[in-house]
This record gives structure tokens, sequence and C-alpha cells, in this order.
């Protein structure tokens, strides 16, 4: 007799980005499958619940529980969704079907400012129509009527988001849902009181959606990737769901913040939602449980997963085991998840920062971990980082063509920590000799090997963004956390990629160990001039925190910094609190810092001294005005 087939459901829990697929569940089909597992199948629940949310029936039922709460309590957002809900309830399935491509004239009339229903989000078109003459127009162009008309539908949508969060759900935003319950918490104790909790509406919505999703695919194995903080409370919801429903299937967790947050995990009370956890890449875990649940290898055989024997958690991972090779883990596969109905979103009108919610991209990785593994503050102790394992050009490339044929998009983001300069340069020539068409985007350590040639040539190939950081744009305090780059370098390399036509972000941070108010005041100083040479054309500033992964988490004393006691874990360890002797109100500095940048994105306020941006009265600057106008003196002329 020939055994059944095993069927395997993979699951992504709300919430991440609604533009496109998080590519977890795609590269672990695409594995499974090409290992045998014939019956593997993904989803994409956290979709799916952003639509029955706003599709006519959920907005019904949003305004049932919006309508009982009195007037006194009821938010800007929330007293504008009642009002107005009788046009809303008309006009946002057409916003929807409009934000996912598939109506494309009715541009025309949301750019008009007459179809769409505008509430509180709509103050920062007021605020644009202030800062541009000539309002929108200019911002967009004489021929932006679908930019226009896709940053207004963002903006409708998100009021909705805001009414269902302040009037049905506080938990609830479009890329996270109850984070809170999850981050850096030692204790399982406030996740399993929200669970207890009489469920919302939105807690309703998914769980009608698991049983559904259950019942289509009768599942033996239900795994579900857990990447940020943001997905944990509904990835225990759904699996509450899933026992009550198909008590037989066995649950699986991993994903991202297990990587991070879970690995000393102590918690049985785990146990009660998921039958196993598994820690790092998930291909060889996931294939040695399945092995184990077909009855082919004992439990003892298992790989880096935890499990709950004898009222306590351990972890098994058996001798002789390692990683499936970067190579040899197959093609992403994007097959059951409905690529036609991803929302593609434009919430600001810098060009570099829409790349992250406007359209679809497909996934890949050029290589597992990052080359340099060298930041003090990065968790270069952990897997996903410490292991370098890159993959032949030629092979990203057959992978680039695969995805092109089994999607119809021939748009790729590298989500590497650091796409490796050799292998960028092996990947374009490949891309060029075969005359494939793509546009990609990924992101990069901003070191010298990234010369105007170099640029010139990812260019070619269809590189049109890179993402890289910048940090804290200080030379002491980069050459305290290792990052291996100093401020003149940035400047060169980056005006080297925006001079071949691509679009550079930069991540910063504040609030690193031992950084003075001074310094904070000469980083913003440096930013200015970056961008107002031409070199960046995005940033964000990250308030800098200790991981208890990272080298500064693991020997706080080196960096002039005293961790503060912390409560027993046996859930959740990752931001780890600090004493710093310096004393900078970075929270303060970090609201100014954040003004600035968003002025700077759009083009306003290049020419100001950065201490406008702050309440608080600071000393100036003490950066040469002329610093990085120096720094870039070698670079040929811009081409464009």
């Amino acid at each position: 007799r020939v055994a059944p087939l095993m069927r395997i459901l993979l699951l992504t829990p709300p919430m991440t980005q609604l533009n496109t697929p998080y590519p977890a569940t795609a590269y672990l089909t695409g594995f499974l499958r090409e290992r045998g597992y014939a019956e593997t199948v993904q989803a994409d629940p956290a979709l799916e619940l952003v639509l029955r949310l706003f599709s006519p029936s959920g907005l019904k039922r949003v305004r049932e529980v919006v309508v009982q709460k009195t007037n006194r309590t009821l938010s800007p957002s929330a007293k504008h969704f009642l009002e107005f809900f009788s046009e809303i309830e008309v006009v946002a399935p057409a916003a929807i079907r409009f934000l996912q491509g598939k109506d494309p004239s009715l541009a025309l009339r949301i750019a008009s400012r007459e179809f769409l229903p505008e509430g509180p989000r709509f103050i920062a078109v007021q605020q644009w129509e202030e800062s541009f003459e000539g309002g929108l127009d200019v911002a967009f162009g004489a021929l932006g009527v679908q930019d226009r008309a896709k940053f207004l539908a963002s903006l409708f949508l998100d009021d909705l988001a805001d009414a269902v969060r302040d009037g049905v759900d506080g938990r609830f935003e479009f890329s996270r849902y109850g984070e809170k319950l999850a981050a850096s918490q030692p204790s399982f104790d406030p996740l399993a009181r929200a669970l207890a909790e009489k469920p919302t509406l939105v807690d309703e919505m998914l769980e009608e959606i698991t049983a559904e999703l259950m019942e289509r695919h009768r599942p033996d194995v239900v795994a579900m990737t857990a990447p940020f903080p943001g997905n944990v409370y509904a990835a225990f919801r759904m699996a509450r769901t899933i026992r009550a429903q198909a008590p037989g299937a066995k649950l699986l967790l991993g994903g991202g913040y297990v990587n991070t947050e879970l690995r000393e995990l102590r918690e049985q009370r785990v146990f009660d939602f998921f039958d196993f956890v598994t820690l790092d890449d998930g291909e060889r875990p996931i294939l040695c449980l399945l092995e184990h649940l077909e009855g082919k290898r004992p439990i003892s055989g298992l790989f880096r997963t935890y499990v709950r024997e004898g009222g306590e958690v351990r972890l098994i991972t058996a001798p002789g085991l390692h990683d499936i090779p970067h190579a040899q883990a197959g093609t992403p596969c994007y097959d059951g998840l409905p690529l036609d109905r991803y929302l593609s979103l434009l919430e600001m009108l810098n060009p570099m920062h829409r790349i992250w919610s406007d359209g679809r991209w497909n996934k890949l990785t050029l290589a597992h971990g990052c080359y340099w593994k060298k930041c003090n503050f990065c968790d270069v102790t952990l897997d996903y980082i410490g292991r370098y394992d890159p993959q032949p050009a030629a092979r990203i490339v057959d992978q680039m063509e695969a995805l092109i044929a089994q999607t119809g998009q021939s748009g790729f983001h590298f989500v590497d920590e650091a796409a490796p300069p050799a292998l960028l340069k092996g990947m374009a020539e490949e891309i060029l000799r075969r005359g494939l068409v793509v546009t990609w985007w990924g992101n990069v350590r901003f070191e010298k090997t990234f010369t105007p040639e170099l640029a010139e040539l990812l260019a070619r190939s269809g590189c049109v963004a890179v993402s890289g950081g910048l940090e804290v744009a200080s030379d002491r305090l980069l050459k305290l956390m290792q990052k291996g780059v100093t401020v003149e370098q940035v400047a060169r390399v980056t005006r080297a990629f925006t001079n071949a036509g691509i679009l550079v972000h930069a991540y910063l941070m504040f609030g690193f160990p031992t950084q003075t108010e001074q310094e904070t005041v000469d980083a913003l100083e440096r930013v200015r001039q970056l961008f107002a040479a031409g070199c960046i054309q995005s940033a964000f500033w990250h308030r800098f925190a200790v991981t208890a992964h990272s080298p500064i988490g693991k020997n706080p004393a080196a960096f002039g910094i005293s961790l503060l006691p912390e409560t027993e874990v046996t859930f959740s360890r990752n931001d780890l609190a600090f004493h710093d002797p310096v004393g900078t109100d970075h929270d303060s500095l970090g609201v100014g810092l954040k003004k600035a940048l968003y002025n700077y994105m759009h083009g306003l306020g290049l020419e100001e001294d950065v201490r406008v941006w702050f309440e608080e009265e600071l000393d100036p600057p003490q950066v040469p005005p002329e610093l990085v106008e120096i720094a870039l003196e070698s670079l040929p002329l811009a081409k464009y």
C-alpha cells in the first residue's frame, strides 16, 4: 500500500506589508515541493483579513461595533467613518480595486478630490499644497494622475485603518498586529491575557479565515512564520482556532521573531498552541520534522527544534546534521498566493520610499548571511548574519528567469543583509549577457568597492535603488561600531549610485552608546549636506537599541554602557535596557531628527540651519560646510 501524501499548509499570520507577499512561505513551498512534498500549499491570511475588513459586508460589521461607542470616546477617524459611512461603503471596494491595479481609469475620479470622503489623514494633502506652490500638480507633475490617485486612495485606506484601530481593535495596524504583546516580553502572561479576552471583530474575522483555510486544505501539518513581533499574536490566535477545528494537525512556529527573541524559550504554554518551534533557517528543521512525523526519524533526530517533553521545554539538535546549502534551497514558488489582489500603496511622495509599498516584487536572496558581519550593533552571533553562504551568479539569474515565468513580474527585491559587490557584479554581467530585462533593488554596504563604473554596470542591468547603513553619520562612532566606512566614503559611493540613476536610501541611527548632543547635531548636518548634494534621496532614523545577540549586548562595558537588571525570562528576550553615563536626551532629539528628514526627503529646508528642527537650544554644528562637497571633487560629473 502507498502511504497518503502529507498535506502541508504554510502561513504568514497578520500583519505584514500589503503590496507583496512575505517571502518565507514561497521559499519553503519551492523547497519542499522540490524535495517531494507535492501537497505543500501556502496562503496569506493577512491580505485576506484586510480585504475582508474593507469589503462592503466587513465595513458594515465595523460600523456595528463603532456605533456602540459614545461620541465622547470616538477619535476623529472613527467619527469621520460613521459620518460618511454611506459614501465609504460605496467607494471603498472601488478604491481597493484601483490599488490592486485592476481599474486604472478610476484614477481620474479619485484625483478630482470629489470621489473619496477625506478624513483626518488628508491633512497631509493640505500641508503639501501649502508647501508646494501649485499644490499636488507640482508635486506629482503634469502627467501624474495615476500617482496622485494612488496617493489619495492610500490616505483613504489609512483613514479606514485608523477607524478600525480606534473604534474596533487598538492592536490593529496595516503592518503589525498586537506587536507590544510579543516584542521583548520576558513573560508569556501579556499574550496569554490578550488571547483569553473576548475576541474583537478583527479577531473574529481572522478566526473565520483560519477555519476556511483548514476546511479548504485539510492539512496534516500547519507551519507558520512569524517574521516580526507584529505577527505573533495572530499566529497564536490562529493556532488556537486550528487546535479546535483540527486537533490531529501538527502545528509548527518559526521565522525571524523566533530566531531572535525565543532563543531562551522555557515557557510551556507556548506548546498548548504549537507542537514544535524551530530556530534559524527553516529548510533543514522542517525536513527533519516531516520525516519524524512520517515515522522515518526519531524525535531525537530533529534539528534546532523546541519540543515539550515531560513538562519541560527542550531544544533538540541531532549531532551530525547541518543546514541546507543556500544554492540547494530551491527556487521560491508563489503558487497559491493571489498576486493580483495585493495593494500598491503610495503614502509618501519620496520616490525611494514608495518602492517599499508600491508595486509587487519577487523576493530573492543572493547569499545567506552577511559577508562583513563586524558591526557591533548587529546580531552577528546569530546564524542569519554569521553564516555567510553565497550562491553562483548564474544560478541567481536562473531563479530570476524562473520567477518571471511563474509570476509574470520582472521586478526583484534582493533581501540580503548586505549584497556582496562581487556577486552583484557577476549577476549584472550575467543579466546583460542573457539580454534579460529586469528591475531590481536591494541592500548594500556603502563601501569603496562600489565605484562609479560598477554603479553604472548595475544600473544597466536593471538596478533602480539601493539602501544601506550610514547609521550615526559620525566617523568616531562609525569606527566604534566597526561599520567599516567613513562619512566621506559614503558621500562618494552614494553619489556614484545617484550619478548612475540609482535611488539611494540611507539607514540612520541615533542614541548610540556615548553619542553626545553635539555629535547628533553634527550627524544631521552631514545628512543635510548629503541630501543637498544629491547623494541620497531618502533616509530613516532608527532609535538605537542594544540587542541580546550583538557584540554590544554581549560586552556592554567595552562601549561605555551598563545593562540594567532583567526580570526572569521564560518567553521573549531581545532588546536590553541600558544606562549610558553620557546622559544625552535622545528621545527629545529624535523628534527634530525625524522632522528634518521628512522635509529633506521632499526637497524642503535644505538651506536651513539644522537647529531649526529642534525645540531645544543647541550649539551650532561643528562640521565644515563644504565637507561633502570636497569629498565629491574626485567623482566624474553626474550623468542624470
